[in-house]
């Protein structure tokens, strides 16, 4: 009976180790869900469904995006880690992830061990744009001119803790000049706003600005690369423009929730890769004014030591600004 028992216990496990094998060969087995955690159309969305239609060709299933706006992305990033640990539903979030940490004093999660990480997709630049018909000509006149008129003059975001939020609250802090801020709910509405004239300054993505500033339907002040972007070679850097210290890019990562299967990882990072090396991924990111992460950036590591610098960078900022979401 002993030896019978012992068959049956070893044929099972060889059985559940055959099993998790074989399912970890043909992973994926169905669709996978990509969370983005802000409204469709907004300049992340755009980034992820990119990334998401060559993942798609890659994996053989689709990689569908769904959009869970709200809170500055962290209903979405709640919702991804409170999913089951499987390798069908991920997340697509930009700086927001770390910034989060400090906006919101009481988070449903913990940004830094909730999920498991895929790899950095890229990171891009801001610019600092305003109605066409501003008065101030260059960067230094925008300067002047907010510091005498700062009770008046209205600087547009898409929401606390969107990236616009962000670039905004870090422009106040490099002037010292708090200025009338309009939170809006999406990058979209702020930007129709921005159009229309009803507000004056904005700082947001290329890939949100890119088109608008080449259209000449919004005037661009600077943008906050170390280098003039070459689909907006004409705009100048901050740094030319007497912003030294405003280098800040919107980066974007891949994640998972915590627990999900190595081999799930794997095949999420390698095809994610592959992704970011897509012909029309690279042409349509050089369109908005950014570029692929390179491979030594699509790493597990990589992600989590961004995610913790930034969080550390950014922390000081939010406190000295006193700007809580909760």
């Amino acid at each position: 009976m002993t030896f019978f028992k012992s068959l049956f216990s070893a044929t099972a496990i060889a059985a559940t180790f055959i099993a998790a094998s074989a399912s970890a060969q043909t992973y994926p087995e169905r669709s996978i869900t990509m969370v983005v955690p802000f409204a469709a159309g907004g300049p992340t969305d755009t980034v992820a469904r990119l990334v998401a239609e060559s993942m798609s060709k890659d994996l053989g299933q689709q990689v569908l995006v769904e959009n869970v706006g709200g809170a500055g992305g962290t209903l979405g990033a709640g919702r991804v880690a409170s999913a089951e640990p499987d390798g069908y539903t991920i997340l697509l979030h930009h700086i927001g992830m770390a910034t989060s940490a400090s906006l919101y004093r009481k988070l449903a999660y913990d940004p830094l061990n909730a999920f498991d990480y895929v790899g950095l997709v890229t990171d891009v630049p801001m610019t600092i744009v305003a109605r066409k018909d501003f008065e101030p000509t260059d960067l230094k006149g925008l300067v002047d001119y907010v510091k005498a008129n700062k009770d008046t003059v209205t600087v547009a975001n898409a929401g606390i803790g969107a990236a616009s939020h962000l670039c905004g609250m870090l422009f106040m802090s490099q002037i010292e000049t708090p200025v009338v801020t309009v939170p809006y709910k999406g990058t979209g509405p702020a930007m129709t706003d921005l159009l229309g004239g009803q507000v004056d300054i904005m700082c947001d993505q290329t890939t949100n600005t890119t088109k608008q500033i080449q259209g000449g339907t919004i005037k661009a002040y600077a943008v906050t690369s170390a280098e003039r972007l070459s689909v907006l070679p004409d705009v100048p850097t901050a740094a030319e423009g007497g912003l030294n210290d405003f280098q800040v890019g919107i980066w974007h990562g891949v994640y998972t929730p915590k627990g999900t299967p190595a081999e799930a990882i794997e095949k999420l990072n390698a095809s994610l890769k592959k992704a970011l090396k897509d012909e029309n991924v690279v042409a349509r990111f050089a369109e908005l004014g950014t570029a692929p992460s390179p491979d030594s950036d699509v790493t597990s590591a990589a992600l989590k030591a961004k995610l913790e610098g930034e969080i550390a960078r950014w922390k000081p900022v939010i406190e000295a600004a006193g700007q809580y979401a909760d």
